[in-house]
């Protein structure tokens, strides 16, 4: 095994990449580069027929948006390539050869109308799953039943398939260490012979991934805790082929649950939020699911609400950024049991990043987030500034257009309605004389304008707070936003004039 700790994240690109395998790459990532490791993505595309056309190009995109991209992918490079197993084919068949030269592994021959019999007649209470295990491979067509000369005439035929299944040994213990849970152990008994090697000459995922952690050099190996039951297989593949001792270390990381289980594509379709890093449409059903991304996450608080389900540092701090992560990062601090998926506490987690940031940081994704709208912004500058402004009040980036159309175009409606009760002839007049005192104001900062309206309001014998909600309306059309005089300066002397004038104009009329 390498003395450089390598890493990896295995996707089969057949969908949108869930909660689950985005905190599966962080992990794998915030390991790595805590020891100064790799990092790497394989693609496992060994089913055919699950692949996806875009779905491997979606996850690559996905890595990107979120800032964990690859050392070592298809799309990356690297020295121990391909990074395809469909590219790798050639690779898997000697060592399921190897395994059945070893006697660890068989020939079978059975056709699918044999199976489905097989599952009918085999059914009993020590194999209610009806499993092709050593209860009933001695009574099937494979490579254990036949003679040699049976076996190389079937192998020879080209009209006849064949698959290659491991032997699972009888009444013996399976164990391993896990760095998560501890020393785990099986029964091989009740564990089927996997299919190793397909008819069609492809490895199934249990052949694959241990070829190719070999033969990648993995180190270390976090995955979901769905893949326990296939742990026996695996521990027993290591150690025919290669040797326990060059088994990665591994981590089976804990289920992301939901409402009733694990957090699934229909939990987010159900109660109306994402479960998926990016919008991703299904190419076969039309149907679109929701992202992170496009309902207005940034990548830095995504990551950090990932990283905290499941694992925590042992304090009470919840703003992490990556580097802190990377840091601050245990195996030891993962937890066994499930995390509660809490879309509201991902949203927390949003805004306090949306805080966080710099206006600089945002300014890109708010542009982006207007231009979708067709409001253009003005100058760096300005947007900046308008950033500042309304960043805390914003808890999804999508939030910035309602909360900052304004400063960028006059509102076509003023909620009069909320002032007329308290309207009368002195505030009409305060207004008049106010924005007549604008026009001449040398400075037109908001402790300026604050100023100025101040001692107007004292001058008359008006209450400024009387006088703040009008203002406003006027400034913004509602009652809602930044401090007033703030949002004056911004929109500068001109348009706030403007905007003071048409209110007056509709209290009038």
């Amino acid at each position: 095994m390498s003395d450089t700790v390598r890493v990896r994240f295995a996707p089969s690109p057949t969908g949108g990449l869930h909660l689950g395998g985005i905190r599966t790459v962080l992990y794998n990532y915030l390991f790595a580069k805590q020891n100064n490791g790799k990092f790497i993505v394989r693609i496992e595309d060994t089913d055919q027929t699950r692949f996806v056309a875009g779905a491997e190009e979606y996850i690559f995109n996905c890595l990107k948006w979120i800032g964990l991209e690859p050392d070592e992918s298809p799309i990356h490079g690297g020295n121990y390539g391909p990074y395809r197993q469909s590219e790798r084919k050639e690779i898997y068949k000697k060592y399921a050869e190897q395994l059945i030269k070893d006697g660890f592994a068989y020939y079978a021959f059975d056709t699918p109308v044999e199976l489905e019999k097989m599952r009918h007649d085999f059914k009993t209470e020590h194999n209610p799953s009806q499993q092709y295990d050593h209860n009933v491979r001695m009574k099937m067509c494979n490579s254990l039943t036949l003679s040699a000369d049976e076996v190389n005439k079937l192998l020879s035929n080209k009209e006849v398939k064949s698959v290659i299944r491991i032997k699972m040994p009888e009444k013996k213990i399976v164990s391993f260490t896990d760095l998560i849970r501890g020393e785990i152990s099986f029964d091989t008994s009740v564990v089927d012979d996997k299919v190793l090697l397909k008819a069609d000459g492809m490895p199934t995922y249990h052949l694959a991934v241990v070829v190719d952690d070999y033969l990648m050099k993995i180190t270390h190996a976090f995955r979901g805790e769905e893949w326990l039951p296939s742990a026996p297989v695996h521990v027993l593949l290591w150690k025919y082929l290669f040797g326990l001792d060059q088994m990665p270390q591994w981590a089976h990381l804990p289920l992301i649950l939901g409402s009733s289980g694990k957090l699934s594509k229909r939990d987010g379709l159900k109660y109306g939020f994402p479960v998926l890093a990016m919008n991703w449409l299904d190419p076969k059903t039309g149907v679109m699911a929701n992202g992170f991304k496009e309902l207005g996450f940034v990548p830095e608080a995504f990551i950090n609400f990932l990283a905290l389900l499941g694992w925590n540092d042992g304090t009470e701090q919840e703003i992490f950024s990556l580097e802190e992560l990377i840091e601050k990062f245990s195996i030891e601090r993962i937890h066994a049991a499930g995390a509660k998926f809490d879309y509201e506490k991902a949203k927390w987690f949003n805004h306090e990043w949306l805080k966080k940031l710099t206006a600089t940081d945002l300014k890109e994704k708010v542009a982006a987030i207007l231009s979708a709208q067709s409001i253009e912004t003005k100058d760096n500058s300005y947007l900046c500034n308008v950033i500042d402004l309304v960043k805390d009040r914003c808890i999804l980036l999508t939030d910035f257009y309602e909360q900052s159309l304004f400063f960028f175009k006059t509102p076509e409606q003023f909620d009069t309605e909320s002032i007329l009760s308290k309207w009368d002839e002195s505030k009409k007049e305060f207004f008049i004389d106010w924005q007549i005192q604008l026009m001449n104001l040398p400075t037109w900062t908001s402790s300026a304008l604050e100023s100025n309206f101040k001692e107007l309001a004292q001058q008359k014998n008006i209450k400024q707070g009387d006088l703040l909600l009008p203002l406003r309306i006027m400034l913004v059309g509602r009652k809602f936003g930044p401090p007033v005089f703030q949002i004056a300066e911004l929109l500068e002397k001109k348009e706030t004039i403007s905007r003071i004038k048409t209110v007056l104009a509709n209290l009038n009329s």
